[in-house]
């Protein structure tokens, strides 16, 4: 549900920023008195803004337990995007938010077994659930991680999948790149035939993230070795524009992924018209 609060920009400062890919930066983001924004939800989003540019809906990276700053994991494909990139630390911005839902962390997903899958980019929306989890292990069973890209230059997050995440107990992190290249002795392969190669335990949530080839095509393999709608969840947020329900484009059938969501689990999208 949309918060009044998420109507009025803050005008933020780029604190740091630094590279994850060769075309993905996340930037550290904080108030005018030094001190993070605003309090969100693991998933939840805000808007970006460049005046005299434009603006972009960005998830939030960090997790809620972060108090220094919130971070945006940025990948370069458009003029806001390729502004922000160019920027230097001390920049000043705006920043509506947070918009959206999030994940059910607290409800759904407390006490139980939890499987991320992402392609790409996608892993940058579910890195703040993740780092939530870490952080209260207690509350959660066993996590695993099936991320995937087109190389092992375009992980995004890498040094913290393998030399953080990995380290975890009760954590499992598969990476996969695409083809083959020099130095890479991990698996070779796309991420929907690994996830059902890896045969995850029906006892677990799924929250799945990436290009949407990716998503149907996971779906249809955890489908088929007996996962049901109902542990599986998705975000939707490449579909908003405004964030505040008034532009149209992020509707789908009689919901708004703005207001409704973005965070949608397989049985509420199967209500809806087959748009996703």
């Amino acid at each position: 549900m949309l918060e009044q609060e998420s109507f009025i920009p803050y005008v933020g400062v780029i604190k740091e920023m630094f590279d994850e890919t060769p075309d993905v930066k996340s930037f550290r983001v904080v108030g005018l008195d030094g001190k993070k924004l605003f309090e969100h939800k693991p998933g939840q989003c805000a808007m970006l803004i460049v005046p005299g540019v434009g603006e972009s809906m960005i998830s939030i990276t960090s997790s809620p337990t972060v108090q220094e700053y919130q971070q945006f994991s940025i990948k370069k494909c458009g003029c806001v995007t390729s502004w922000l990139h160019a920027a230097k630390p001390g920049t000043q911005i705006c920043v509506r938010g947070p918009i959206g839902n999030g994940f059910p962390v607290d409800t759904t997903f407390k006490g139980k077994d939890i499987l991320v899958v992402a392609g790409g980019i996608g892993l940058a929306p579910v890195h703040s659930v993740v780092n939530y989890m870490l952080a209260h292990r207690e509350d959660y069973g066993r996590i695993q991680v099936i991320y995937g890209g087109r190389s092992k230059e375009d992980l995004v997050f890498f040094k913290e999948l393998s030399e953080d995440w990995s380290k975890r107990p009760n954590v499992e992190v598969n990476l996969t790149i695409d083809r083959a290249q020099e130095g890479w002795d991990g698996h070779v392969g796309f991420v929907p035939p690994y996830v059902t190669e890896m045969n995850p335990d029906l006892g677990m949530y799924v929250i799945m993230c990436g290009p949407p080839i990716l998503i149907h095509l996971t779906l249809d393999g955890l489908k088929k070795l007996g996962f049901k709608d109902t542990q599986v969840y998705t975000t939707m947020e490449m579909r908003m524009k405004c964030g505040i329900g008034k532009c149209g484009r992020c509707n789908i059938g009689n919901k708004f992924v703005c207001k409704d969501g973005p965070v949608f689990s397989f049985d509420q999208l199967g209500e809806l018209p087959p748009e996703y």
